[in-house]
């Protein structure tokens, strides 16, 4: 089996379509695609956007013989399969809205999983829900408590007849998909994503954040169920016609390695990842890997999703520098589901850029006032956070605080943003949408930034603050002194307020640990909050606690709003109110 090209005949084109579907038309034209790889590494699958396309519309006259009406919603469990393509694409050809559900990484808690899809079955409506056979018991268990049309995999697809009827693709101001946020398990929202808008958003990345060129070629781990899977490594590639070469999710967290192993192999220019990819990635490499390895190829290594700290990707860029890898192809994006994917970029070629700012002046008066390291001195403390960059073209920003003025340069405030690409809103709950989008236009990010020149600081989201003797304490400060140590892996430790005998914000920090000797788990436990005291001069309360115990998004993040409720509700059950 050979993958597909990354070269060919095809002039380069991404503007001109008005739908996803017309943009597999061009695509499907040429010789590239997208190629899937096994838990060895090994090329097990190619689907060329041509042979996409055929598939497509025979499945999307299938799709119509069910005789549903235009719009109807077709549940996809978006695993990294050949499958989820096809059927998603279907979609586009038939007029349905596709919509993605999470693809558990760990099937170990199957009823908690199936729990979920019931969840997301139920609010999204879906008249049909597909998934492969690694997936299929668990949808239709969660399919048969509900009013589901049809259910089922591929081969049992395959028995419906195809419909006469000729086919409607989706047109530019319809849904190109509804994909449920990942900050929340239990209360999900669907955002809308109309086909106008992720075509803006697929435009802007290729022209404006990523400058995509003849001879680019992608690789991603990154699963199709997170905006930056779907739209960064699934949709835009095929925008702009590059082949691209995917490693489930799965298999990545077992052997993160595959992914630079894959990177090399095919001389690949482009992957994205959030930071702990990096930092896994980096952790799991053996030393007689990275002579084997050749990357002098990757020239833009994105990195966006949560919470940048430099020092990761220092190691990852120190790590892999053997290997030919080049520090200034990080390229720092922020960006969210309810904007399609993007809404800024660094400048390509410079590496992470930082600013280092007071600690005091910014938990006390929100102010991030810059500290240059030549004059540093040791009576104020910097905070060093990442630049995201300036906004793609059409995007309007503004910091506003808590009374919605609009605030000046470096001072910190909620991030509002306008632009193509936002959402419609979010499907069936028109609360939810008016809480975060005005009639004008104007997104409620949630996030807090500051602005430097044009440029986008983001330093953390507004509900996860902790208010501690007026001073705003970041959530993932605390998160990272404990990640800190060599004992934790990083993503396994939660922060958050609770409310004390006073009322008052009261930080708690949960952390997974795999330490079972019990001196040693209070030895750490001490130094922890020794850095805590040190660093950022509060108290908090520790706990250690079991593997599997953090509560985490779809996208395997720790959700600190669902942990902090789970901990409010057992500090309850030990301690009942009395009358």
């Amino acid at each position: 089996m050979k993958a597909t090209p990354t070269t060919h005949d095809l002039p380069l084109l991404f503007e001109g379509f008005s739908t996803l579907a017309e943009a597999l038309d061009y695509a499907a034209q040429g010789d590239t695609g997208y190629n899937f790889y096994s838990g060895q590494g090994k090329l097990y699958a190619t689907l060329s956007y041509a042979q996409l396309r055929s598939d497509a519309l025979s499945l999307a006259k299938k799709l119509l013989s069910l005789d549903l009406p235009r719009g109807t919603r077709v549940a996809i469990v978006a695993d990294t399969h050949p499958d989820f393509v096809r059927f998603f694409f279907a979609c586009q050809y038939a007029g349905f809205t596709p919509v993605p559900l999470p693809a558990t990484i760990q099937l170990s808690g199957q009823q908690e999983y199936t729990n979920q899809l019931q969840r997301l079955l139920s609010i999204c409506r879906a008249e049909v829900a597909i998934a492969n056979d690694d997936f299929l018991l668990f949808l239709t268990d969660a399919a048969a408590r509900q009013n589901i049309r049809f259910a089922g995999n591929s081969q049992t697809f395959e028995s419906l007849p195809e419909s006469t009827t000729p086919l409607q693709p989706l047109q530019a101001d319809e849904l190109a998909y509804l994909q449920y946020t990942s900050g929340s398990t239990r209360f999900p929202r669907g955002v809308m994503i109309s086909q106008e808008a992720v075509l803006n958003n697929t435009r802007a990345i290729i022209q404006h954040g990523v400058q995509v060129r003849e001879g680019d070629r992608a690789v991603s781990w990154l699963p199709y169920y997170h905006d930056m899977g779907l739209v960064g490594l699934l949709l835009t590639p095929l925008v702009c016609q590059i082949s691209v070469d995917y490693l489930n999710t799965r298999h990545f967290a077992m052997r993160p390695r595959l992914w630079l192993k894959i990177m090399s192999e095919n001389r690949a220019t482009i992957s994205f990842s959030p930071p702990f990819g990096y930092d896994l990635a980096a952790r799991r490499l053996r030393d007689d890997d990275l002579a084997g390895y050749d990357l002098r190829n990757w020239r833009v290594a994105g990195v966006g999703a949560e919470m940048i700290h430099t020092e990761t990707l220092a190691f990852f860029a120190d790590r892999l520098k053997p290997s030919g890898f080049d520090a200034r192809a990080f390229l720092p994006c922020y960006g969210m589901a309810e904007c399609a994917l993007a809404v800024c970029f660094g400048r390509l070629g410079a590496g992470v850029q930082v600013d280092r700012v007071d600690a005091e002046q910014l938990a006390s008066h929100q102010q991030a006032l810059a500290v240059d390291p030549e004059v540093e001195n040791g009576t104020s403390r910097a905070k060093i956070f990442t630049n995201c960059g300036s906004l793609l073209p059409g995007y309007e920003l503004e910091i506003r605080d808590e009374q919605g003025r609009i605030l000046p340069e470096r001072q910190c405030g909620t991030l509002y943003v306008r632009g193509p690409s936002v959402m419609s809103g979010y499907f069936g709950n028109p609360e939810a949408t008016r809480e975060v989008l005005s009639p004008d236009g104007w997104l409620n990010t949630g996030d807090i930034a500051y602005l430097v020149g044009t440029d986008v600081v983001i330093i953390g989201r507004s509900k996860d603050v902790i208010i501690i003797n007026g001073r705003n304490i970041l959530p993932q400060d605390i998160e990272y002194l404990a990640e800190s140590q060599p004992e934790i892996r990083t993503g396994d430790a939660t922060a958050f307020p609770i409310p004390n005998p006073q009322m008052y914000d009261q930080a708690v920090l949960l952390v997974e640990c795999r330490e079972n000797d019990e001196q040693k788990r209070q030895d750490l436990i001490r130094k922890i909050n020794q850095l805590v005291r040190a660093e950022l001069g509060i108290d908090c309360i520790i706990e250690l606690v079991a593997r599997n115990t953090l509560i985490r998004t779809t996208s395997g993040k720790p959700s600190r709003h669902s942990t902090r409720k789970d901990y409010l509700q057992n500090m309850l059950q030990l301690n009942p109110a009395t009358s």
